[in-house]
């Protein structure tokens, strides 16, 4: 159903951490433009953490607006509450998102099993597509491929971010799954490698920055074409390692602001991207052809 280049699109914000819908719309735009495949509003990428409900719908239902049907919009409405989840994704159907991205629930560290009931529950409530998400390396639970191919069958459960970074766990995904579920990298270091051996498509941070460019790639790669494929991939490598030398979206978020795409704008406890670290994203930029308008 989804697949290609999707953006986990940041949430623009001001400087003293308003958020900023006039951004938004000039980013919505310029995806559009350069080919991104799908836009993912308010996850991880998307502050959604600190972003209160209201916030957090107003930004899903002003993406709606700006897309205005073009591309396909995901919605990030996960929770470590199954309650919450529900009800969020409930309010993001109805605003019109085409799908939902549920992160497994943090901190409360549910077993296998309260994983499965949990996904159960929210796709029993809620008549839309379904795409689960698992990022152990935030949230201090992994939802194995076990569980996954439990939840296979349901109908409206359509994909799963696998954000390990373990090319063998998203392997053993596609080989689990097969046709019932598309499997999407979550990390870009290795999304090239998760199309080619059958995933359908990336949740990308590096696509805030280089849309165009990971249109392509994905292109390249679900076609099957290994060389073009990492021919697009290489100038981007650099990119896919410094993007996360701080927590996301730290980084991306310093690289829009030094393209002149929007201020210089986080919400605590985040905080602006060190001094230290300003050179290596300049340099990763210059290496994926990306200048610099506003040091």
């Amino acid at each position: 159903m989804f697949h290609g280049s999707m953006v986990a699109l940041v949430t623009p914000m001001r400087a003293d951490g308003a958020l900023d819908f006039a951004a938004l719309k000039r980013l919505v735009e310029w995806h559009i433009a350069e080919g991104t495949d799908v836009i993912v509003s308010v996850g991880t990428t998307g502050e959604s953490a600190t972003l209160d409900v209201n916030e957090h719908l107003a930004v899903i239902e002003h993406t709606l607006e700006y897309v205005a049907g073009r591309i396909p919009v995901i919605a990030g409405t996960g929770a470590n509450s199954t309650r919450e989840a529900i009800e969020l994704s409930s309010s993001a159907v109805s605003l019109g998102v085409d799908g939902c991205l549920l992160v497994t629930p943090y901190y409360n560290k549910p077993t296998q099993e309260g994983l499965y009931r949990h996904y159960l529950a929210i796709a029993e409530a809620v008549p839309a597509p379904l795409v689960l998400y698992n990022v152990p390396g935030r949230t201090a639970c992994d939802m194995q491929p076990s569980t996954v191919e439990r939840l296979a069958d349901v109908a409206n459960i359509v994909g799963i971010k696998e954000a390990s970074g373990s090319l063998t766990r998203t392997n053993e995904l596609i080989t689990r799954l097969g046709e019932r579920v598309a499997v999407y990298a979550g990390d870009d270091a290795i999304a090239r490698e998760v199309m080619l051996q059958g995933g359908r498509g990336v949740i990308s941070v590096t696509a805030n920055v280089a849309p165009h460019a990971m249109a392509e790639m994905c292109k390249a790669a679900l076609a099957g074409d290994a060389v073009r494929a990492a021919t697009l991939d290489a100038p981007l490598a650099e990119l896919h390692q410094k993007l996360f030398v701080e927590s996301n979206p730290i980084p991306v978020k310093f690289v829009l602001h030094a393209m002149g795409m929007i201020e210089a704008g986080v919400r605590l406890p985040l905080t602006w991207l060190s001094q230290e670290h300003h050179a290596a994203l300049y340099k990763a930029m210059d290496a994926a052809h990306i200048p610099v308008v506003s040091a």
